[in-house]
């Protein structure tokens, strides 16, 4: 029987396996100005506040452009900027430090509601921010002296990590502090990058006015590898700058980085507790890993194929002699879920190998997954010296035709596979001579 209820459970249930994975976790979240002042922004805080409540460890990190100027403008100062950089004198700095400690202050008193029938009732949120930024002065820069603008020198690791393993939420603004007691003016994207790369962040979650980062036709691009972004199409400043931002927390040694939209409500729990999440991800390598399947993955390999067993599409087999063959499979992983598998099973007598068991999962079918395992077979087998491959198939017949393969008779199979050949399944024989 359905009812809201129960489709409220099973929603929960596929989240689970999300939950269990980010708890323990480190994320650093980048939130500019322009955050603050959108409509969506007490929501993106009930978020934060249930991600606390989840046992993941928060770092954010508040920018304050639009904030300072504003206060220049009503001041009747004219910021000057050089490199995209604002030079910042002493005048500037009192509206630098005031809109900083404004905003850390809004930020204090929003993760400190704990009203009735609210996502934050009962949670009690202990929010710490301090002297963790140490900064230097950019100093002068094409003879352009930027003053009391600086950069990151130092950020106290260990201090975050303190404040984080008490559970608390530790929250830094874009102000730096040097040894002698100045005060400097540091960029956002500065801070996000030191800080997330120095404590070992797990994420660094990066919020902007799109969705994502949208490719040329306004497509939202899910996912862009570190190598593969002066490749992308994108003419649009701030995506740019997030991707500059993400480039450079990869290089520093963030595995992941988010690029989500601040103006879509529960965007940053989509993005973190569903399959294909919400914004754009960027990562140091392929989101996808390819490898060799471990006898840890046999349940997750039974979870891929079990539908298609039953369809009479695969030949059934047990975990027992799963476990056994364990070591020819090769799988697709993508966030820690098993995507697509494949297996290879070489016939060193007879210079070939048997490609079986090509499986997608239904929520990622017809993106070329089996493509891509079928080529890195292929590869396998003539690492072996194998100098063709074949497969059995009831129901792919053109998919394997597409790839290249031939049909052929069972009789040109291995003597050894011929013994095991299915005759009530009458599978159609296919191989391929590999160059």
């Amino acid at each position: 029987m359905t009812t809201p209820a129960r489709d409220n459970i099973r929603w929960f249930r596929n989240t689970a396996p999300y939950i269990n994975a980010h708890r323990g976790k480190t994320l650093v979240l980048m939130l500019g100005g322009e955050v603050v002042l959108h409509e969506n922004f007490s929501h993106i805080v009930h978020d934060i506040a249930l991600l606390n409540s989840l046992g993941i460890k928060l770092v954010l990190i508040h920018g304050s452009r639009p904030q300072i100027a504003q206060r220049l403008q009503r001041a009747g100062i004219n910021s000057q900027f050089h490199k995209g950089l604002r030079i910042t004198d002493a005048d500037a700095m009192e509206h630098v430090k005031d809109a900083a400690g404004s905003l850390r202050a809004q930020f204090e008193a929003l993760l400190s509601m704990g009203l009735p029938n609210s996502p934050m009732q009962g949670a009690r949120m202990r929010v710490c921010s301090g002297n963790f930024v140490s900064a230097k002065p950019l100093g002068v820069i094409d003879g352009v002296d930027l003053l009391h603008t600086g950069k990151v020198r130092r950020i106290d690791s260990a201090g975050i990590h303190q404040q984080l393993n008490e559970n608390s939420i530790v929250l830094l603004s874009p102000l730096g502090y040097s040894p002698t007691g100045e005060i400097f003016n540091l960029s956002l994207e500065d801070i996000a990058v030191q800080c997330a790369a120095s404590i070992g962040a797990d994420k660094l979650m990066l919020f902007g006015e799109a969705q994502g980062i949208n490719g040329p036709d306004g497509e939202l691009l899910q996912q862009c590898a570190v190598q593969d972004i002066d490749t992308l199409d994108v003419t649009d400043p701030q995506q740019l700058s997030l991707l500059k931002t993400a480039r450079l927390a990869c290089n520093a040694g963030v595995d992941r980085c988010h690029i989500i939209g601040f103006g879509d409500d529960c965007a940053l729990l989509e993005e973190l507790f569903t399959h294909d999440g919400s914004g754009t991800l960027v990562a140091k390598d392929d989101y996808e890993q390819s490898r060799t399947a471990t006898i840890d993955d046999v349940g997750g390999i039974i979870e891929l194929i079990e539908p298609l067993e039953a369809e009479g599409v695969l030949l059934k087999r047990s975990r027992e002699l799963l476990e056994t063959e364990i070591g020819h499979f090769r799988l697709l992983e993508r966030d820690g879920r098993i995507i697509a598998c494949a297996a290879l099973y070489p016939f060193t007598e007879d210079d070939s190998g048997e490609i079986a068991c090509i499986v997608s999962h239904p929520d990622y079918r017809g993106s070329e997954r089996g493509q891509r395992l079928l080529r890195e077979l292929e590869a396998e087998a003539q690492r072996q010296g194998l100098s063709k491959v074949f497969v059995l198939s009831t129901q792919t017949a053109h998919w394997f035709i597409e790839q290249g393969f031939k049909e052929a008779r069972h009789e040109s199979l291995p003597t050894q596979r011929q013994a095991l050949y299915n005759l009530q399944r009458n599978s159609k024989v296919f191989i391929k001579a590999l160059s």
